[in-house]
C-alpha cells in the first residue's frame, strides 16, 4: 500500500464540525467523534498539489469553468463506472443536497407527493418537507440476506400526485450497493408511472471488493432521460469542505429547466478551491482511491470482528460499500435516549442515532469507520465497557 491512513491527524482548531463543535451537538466536549460522514484522512497529494500551486497566485476572483472540470469528470465515469456521459449533460452544483433542492423546486410544485426509502440519510426527509412537498415513505425491507426495497408496496403507494422518488445508491445508511436486476425494476415502476427519479450516488466510489457500483442512469435504457443523477468528490476524496459537485441530466428540456432555476437562485458559481480540486482528483485521484477501500475494509473487518468476541448483542451486516456501518442495539432493550445516553454520557463516542434516519432506525446507531484504526479501536473500547 503506497498510501498510509493509520496516522491520526488532530483537526481540531480548523473549524471541523465533526471534531470542534461536539459540545454544540453532544453536550459534552471530551466526545470521540463518529458520525458525520467525512473522513479523518488527509487529501490525495494530488489535489494537495493542485489547490497550493492555486493559492500561490495571490488573486481569488470569480471563476468559471474550464473544459476540464467536464472532461474529467465524464472521464472518471467512463473509466470508473463504464458510464458514458456526455459533456453537455454535467452542470456543475454546489453540493448534492442543493442539487436534490434544485429538482425538487424545478420539477414539482408545493402538495406534490415525492417518495424517499428510509432508514435514509436524513436530509432527503429535510429538504422534502422544508420545500412543503408531502413525503411517501417506502421503507426498505430488512431480511436474513439484508436490506431490499419493496417493490410491491411502491407500486400501491403511487398515485397521480406522485411525482419524483429521491434514491440511494449506494445506500447510506444501510451500506447496500443495489444490483442491476433491482435498478431495473425499479427504473420499471417509475416508469409505468412516469416518475421522474433523482439519484444521490455521492458514494459511488467507495464500494468493496465483489460490488460494482451501477449508476442507474446507465442502465436505464430509454428511461434514462428522466433521470437525475447527483455525484461529488466529497466522500471519495474527502473533499466536503468545498462544496462542489456534478448533476448529471440527458434531457435538454429538463436540463434547462434546472439551470433557470439555478440561476435565479444565484446558485449558477462555484468556489475556484473547489473547481480546482474536483478535477485534480478525478484525474490524479485512482490509486490513493485504490489503497483506500483496502484500507476501510480492513477497519470493516475489524469493526464486525470486535462486536462479535465483545458486543454480541449488537447486530450488524458487512457494507457492501460507504464508510458507515449501520448498527442495531435493539436487543439491549434500550429506549432511543437511553441508547444516546449510553453512547454519549457513558461511552463519551459520538454516533448517528437511528432514528434521524426514519422510524426505521428506532434502536440503531450509524458509525463512520473513514478514521485511523487507532480512533476506530479505541472508540470500540469505549463502547464496549459501557455495554458489557
Amino acid at each position: 500500500m503506497e498510501y498510509c491512513f493509520d496516522e491520526v491527524l488532530d483537526r481540531r482548531g480548523t473549524n471541523c464540525i465533526k471534531w470542534d463543535y461536539t459540545e454544540d451537538i453532544f453536550g459534552k466536549k471530551d466526545i470521540l467523534p463518529l458520525w458525520v460522514a467525512d473522513m479523518d484522512f488527509p487529501v490525495p497529494p494530488a489535489v494537495q498539489k493542485a489547490l497550493k500551486e492555486r493559492a500561490e497566485h495571490p488573486i481569488y476572483g470569480y471563476s468559471g469553468f474550464p473544459i476540464s472540470f467536464f472532461e474529467a469528470f465524464a472521464n472518471w465515469m467512463k473509466k470508473r463506472h463504464g458510464w458514458q456521459v456526455d459533456r453537455d449533460w454535467v452542470i456543475p452544483t454546489p453540493g448534492v443536497v442543493p442539487a436534490i433542492a434544485l429538482t425538487i423546486n424545478s420539477f414539482t410544485k408545493e402538495g406534490d407527493k415525492i417518495v424517499i426509502q428510509p432508514p435514509v440519510y436524513p436530509p432527503f426527509f429535510s429538504v422534502v418537507k422544508n420545500n412543503h412537498r408531502e413525503l411517501v415513505y417506502n421503507p426498505l425491507l430488512e431480511t436474513e440476506e439484508g436490506y431490499k426495497m419493496d417493490f410491491d408496496n411502491l407500486e400501491k403507494k403511487l398515485d397521480e400526485r406522485t411525482k419524483m422518488l429521491v434514491f440511494c445508491n449506494p445506500h447510506n445508511p444501510v451500506g447496500r450497493v443495489w444490483k442491476e436486476e433491482e435498478l431495473k425494476e425499479l427504473v420499471r415502476i417509475c416508469s409505468a408511472n412516469d416518475i421522474l427519479i433523482v439519484s444521490d450516488e455521492i458514494w459511488s466510489d467507495i464500494v468493496f471488493a465483489g460490488n460494482e457500483h451501477r449508476p442507474i442512469a446507465e442502465v436505464a435504457g430509454d428511461y434514462s432521460s428522466k433521470i437525475i443523477t447527483c455525484m461529488a468528490t466529497s466522500k471519495t476524496f474527502n473533499l466536503a469542505g468545498l462544496k462542489t459537485s456534478a448533476t448529471v441530466i440527458s434531457h435538454p428540456e429538463l436540463r434547462e429547466k434546472f439551470c433557470e432555476t439555478m440561476n435565479r437562485l444565484g446558485l449558477g458559481k462555484i468556489n475556484v478551491m473547489g473547481t480546482t480540486s474536483f478535477t485534480a482528483a478525478y484525474n490524479h485521484g485512482q490509486e490513493w482511491l485504490e489503497d483506500l477501500l483496502e484500507y476501510l475494509e480492513e477497519n470493516v473487518k475489524f469493526l464486525l470482528g470486535f462486536l462479535k468476541k465483545r458486543m454480541p448483542k449488537v447486530r450488524a451486516k458487512y457494507p457492501e460499500g460507504t464508510f458507515v456501518v449501520w448498527l442495531d442495539f435493539n436487543e439491549y432493550g434500550f429506549s432511543d435516549e437511553e441508547l444516546q445516553e449510553k453512547t454519549v454520557q457513558g461511552a463519551r463516542v459520538g454516533l448517528n442515532p437511528g432514528y434521524s434516519f426514519g422510524e426505521q432506525g428506532k434502536g440503531f446507531l450509524r458509525i463512520n469507520i473513514g478514521c485511523p484504526r487507532p480512533i476506530l479501536e479505541e472508540a470500540m473500547e469505549r463502547l464496549a465497557r459501557e455495554f458489557e
